[in-house]
C-alpha cells in the first residue's frame, strides 16, 4: 500500500511542479496516468483488506482524495473549459473498458482451464482403454 501511495505523491508532484513552470496541463500527461494508476491500485488493495491497517488504508485514499481535488482545482484553472468534465467522463469510459477486458481475461482463462482438463481427461481416457486393450491382448496370448 506504501509503494502505490509513493507511486501517486510522486505522479501527482511532477504534475503540480508541469503546471508552476507554466507548462500546460497536457505536458503532464504521463505524471495524470501513472496517479489515477496508483490510485485505482491503492483503492484495489484497500478493498482486498490485505494492504494494512483500517486507519493506514482510510488515511492514504484520503489522501489521494485531496490530491484529487487539487487536481481538478488545477484542471479547472490551468485548463480549456469543461476538461475537468470531460476528464471524468473519460475515466468513468476507461474504467468501463477495464472492467470489460479484466472480465473477458477471466473468460478466457476459465476457457483454456477447461480445455486443458478436456485434453487431460482424454488423454487419461484414451491411456487406459490402450491398457485395457493390451491387457486383453496379452490375455488372449497375441502379445
Amino acid at each position: 500500500m506504501l509503494a502505490e501511495l509513493a507511486a501517486a505523491n510522486a505522479a501527482f508532484q511532477v504534475i503540480k511542479q508541469a503546471v508552476s513552470n507554466g507548462k500546460d496541463i497536457a505536458a503532464a500527461g504521463s505524471a495524470i496516468a501513472k496517479f489515477v494508476g496508483a490510485k485505482q491500485d491503492l483503492e484495489r488493495k484497500s478493498l482486498k483488506k490485505g494492504g494494512g491497517s483500517d486507519l493506514e488504508e482510510f488515511m492514504a485514499l484520503e489522501q489521494i482524495r485531496e490530491q484529487e481535488e487539487q487536481l481538478k482545482q488545477i484542471m479547472i484553472y490551468t485548463g480549456r473549459p469543461g476538461l475537468w468534465h470531460d476528464w471524468q467522463r473519460f475515466q468513468a469510459k476507461a474504467r468501463v473498458a477495464r472492467k470489460e477486458a479484466e472480465e473477458a481475461a477471466r473468460r478466457k482463462r476459465k476457457q483454456m482451464f477447461e480445455i486443458a482438463i478436456i485434453t487431460f481427461l482424454l488423454i487419461v481416457g484414451l491411456t487406459i482403454l490402450a491398457c485395457i486393450v493390451l491387457l486383453i491382448l496379452h490375455a488372449q496370448g497375441r502379445l
